[in-house]
């Protein structure tokens, strides 16, 4: 494939990723007015600083809203263009890299790590270990291994050299525990093949034909972004951008704005197939190790049924329909994206502070969308009339009518 067919498939695919919304008053399932009140109310809690949201209903952009400060008490408002850090769904970056290398014939999903070249050792037979295990967390090591050590300062390729060492938790490929220093095998994987930066790569490969202008890998592309949300604390407290997670780039190294999240949804819905193919998709959703709670769970995950995992993808069953997504946090920020791949439907999220509550919209989302009776997710009955002056940020066209 010569660079002119690439570039004309990247210029189609950036076209068919159009972040133009459709307005308000066209047909729709779900109440956008009612929903962007909810964000309003939801903003005046305490510990929220800045959100930004999306949503798709039927393969159309039908809002995309940015909502509070990119830092507490600045008056600076988070756009649609604000950039946030993807926390963990920066797996999902990982799985189409690794994915699009083996559609390429370039590697294999089948191979075991033992030949990839990494500083990934794990418990016992290493051989036993596929490139697919590693993306779908199945390698048999203990929950989130060795994460402390990271956030204390140590070298990420190190510790994961030195996972071999840990007692084994079950065999490879036979359940699910999930890692991020040894999910970023991942990175070295794309390096070796390529022969190139992993952040190069993914602005190459993904970033660039899918016309995500303002997405980035690394801490450089979140602070030099000409509006960013800096990180808070509860209590709106702000804090400081570490390096930690994004020296494990595969697992949590990158940034973008709501619109490249919500053209990142979409791709993943199959409108870019000459960059993420029908095929590519089926590969990295379908669900394969299922995912059982580790510890008390919310209303929220209670209703999400049949949870399970694919190559860095989750999958869900609600109210009978089939939802695919991931969620992400690191220190004082917090990501989701879920859509219904058949309806070509769903919702993305960035916030700036260390609260969860955001991610409960996802469901009063998806309760319009279905026509299902209401229910107060966000559980904000007792909260006051929003501050809409400073609370939403206009969007850029049609959305900005839903107030």
């Amino acid at each position: 494939m010569g660079p002119g067919t690439t570039e004309k498939r990247a210029t189609t695919a950036r076209s068919a990723l159009s972040i133009d919304l459709v307005p308000y008053d066209q047909p729709s399932r779900v109440d956008y007015r009612r929903l962007n009140e909810r964000i309003l109310t939801l903003m005046q809690q305490p510990d929220m600083v800045g959100l930004a949201v999306g949503m798709v209903e039927r393969g159309q952009v039908r809002f995309v809203r940015g909502y509070g400060e990119t830092l507490a008490g600045t008056g600076d408002r988070v756009t649609p263009d604000t950039v946030f850090r993807w926390a963990s769904l920066s797996k999902g970056v990982a799985s189409a890299l690794v994915t699009k290398l083996a559609a390429d014939g370039r590697l294999s999903l089948d191979a075991p790590l033992a030949t990839m070249g990494t500083t990934l050792t794990l418990p016992g037979d290493i051989r036993r270990a596929t490139v697919a295990d590693l993306l779908s967390h199945r390698l048999g090591l203990v929950r989130n291994a060795w994460d402390d050590r990271l956030e204390a300062g140590e070298d990420p390729k190190l510790i994961r050299s030195q996972l071999g060492t840990l007692p084994p938790y079950c065999l490879p490929g036979t359940c699910y525990t999930y890692q991020n220093i040894a999910f970023d095998a991942a990175s070295e994987i794309v390096e070796r093949v390529t022969r190139q930066n992993y952040g190069s790569v993914a602005r190459a490969q993904l970033f660039v034909p899918l016309g995500m202008t303002n997405a980035s890998v690394g801490r450089a592309g979140l602070e030099s972004a000409a509006s960013w949300a800096r990180p808070h604390h509860l209590a709106r407290t702000p804090a400081t951008v570490t390096d930690i997670y994004y020296r494990v780039p595969a697992a949590g190294g990158v940034n973008s704005s709501i619109n490249d999240l919500t053209r990142w949804m979409r791709a993943q819905m199959g409108d870019a197939p000459s960059v993420l193919s029908p095929a590519m998709l089926d590969t990295m959703h379908r669900p394969r190790v299922p995912t059982p709670p580790h510890g008390p769970r919310g209303a929220m995950d209670r209703a999400l049924t049949h949870a399970s995992y694919g190559l860095a993808w989750r999958s869900f069953t609600y109210a009978g329909h089939s939802l695919v997504g991931h969620r992400g946090s690191v220190d004082g920020y917090g990501s989701l994206i879920l859509f219904d791949p058949a309806d070509r439907s769903g919702i993305v999220m960035l916030w700036n502070s260390n609260r969860a509550t955001a991610a409960r919209l996802q469901l009063e989302f998806f309760d319009m969308l279905y026509g299902l009776p209401p229910t107060d997710w966000l559980d904000l009955k007792a909260l006051a009339e929003p501050d809409k002056a400073l609370a939403g940020a206009p969007a850029r066209s049609a959305g900005a009518r839903g107030r």
